[in-house]
């Protein structure tokens, strides 16, 4: 039974479900969209407080703070690989936060590596 099935015959979610309301701060949001992984992570790694604050106001994902969704994102990128994450990785060295930096340092390390730790 894949996830979806799951979620749509289970007595819990056939009982109580309801459709959320269009101003529900569970939304999907425009900022998330259908992106795979890699992008989202490049986009997190390069947004700015500003851009984080409007793209999840009145979100749940505040409370991730954008210093750990930094931090999530160059792991991500490390993870993956790439040679073409290295710029946007490069970048990230000078974000004023140390704990993106170093995980940025970690994931370039990583590519550079080929991907062993």
């Amino acid at each position: 039974m894949n996830g979806d099935t799951s979620q749509d015959v289970c007595p819990w979610n056939v009982r109580f479900a309801q459709e959320l309301p269009e101003e529900s701060p569970y939304q999907p949001r425009d900022v998330i969209g259908r992106k795979d992984a890699r992008t989202l992570a490049r986009e997190i790694l390069q947004m700015t407080r500003e851009e984080f604050s409007r793209a999840f106001s009145k979100s749940p994902m505040k409370r991730a703070t954008l210093r750990g969704l930094k931090r999530n994102a160059a792991v991500v990128l490390g993870n993956v690989g790439a040679l073409d994450n290295v710029d946007v990785l490069t970048r990230a060295l000078d974000d004023a936060e140390p704990l993106v930096r170093e995980h940025a340092a970690w994931a370039l390390v990583r590519i550079e590596r080929g991907g062993s730790s």
